[in-house]
């Protein structure tokens, strides 16, 4: 079965769409998103379908539901990975190149991986990588979340 990624025009305008119903739906957005480390040191990444590029695993934040209970969900959903102990709030990021009013949630959390992650319509190619060995495609967003976590520079107000 091939999974059709979709062409960055039709991902601009759906994320418009998406942000535009929250806007209606909620004053503000927030989601998460985790740097996840294996035992090994490898961080966990995944590429979707709709967006270009490899990012940390993470997603929205629903009516009712904590920052954390959000977390656990959403690295459940995107790549089968249970959190080890507890995660660790890394920072709050405003995000505005999704919106005016969009916040990201930073953790960082020690994962497993409870089972392989096979591709869907969301989620297309996902796995761990060597910090020193990140996958062609990893978004300059992630390069710099990780630079931040390293000290390597200081953590930035903006995603």
């Amino acid at each position: 079965m091939t999974i059709k990624e979709i062409r960055p025009w039709q991902s601009k305008l759906l994320m418009r769409i998406v942000h535009g119903y929250f806007a209606l739906a909620r004053g503000m957005t927030m989601g998460v998103r985790a740097a996840c480390f294996d035992s090994s040191g490898r961080i966990f990444l995944v590429r979707h379908s709709y967006i270009p590029g490899w990012h940390m695993p993470g997603g929205g934040l629903e009516r009712n539901e904590t920052a954390e209970e959000a977390l656990i969900k959403e690295l459940r959903e995107e790549g089968n990975l249970k959190i080890i102990g507890r995660p660790q709030l890394f920072h709050v990021y405003f995000n505005a190149s999704a919106s005016r009013r969009d916040h990201v949630v930073f953790y960082r959390a020690e994962v497993e991986q409870t089972a392989p992650r096979k591709p869907d319509r969301e989620i297309v190619e996902c796995g761990f990588f060597a910090l020193d060995g990140l996958p062609d495609g990893t978004t300059e967003a992630t390069r710099r979340r990780l630079r931040e976590l390293s000290g390597e520079e200081p953590a930035a107000h903006f995603w």
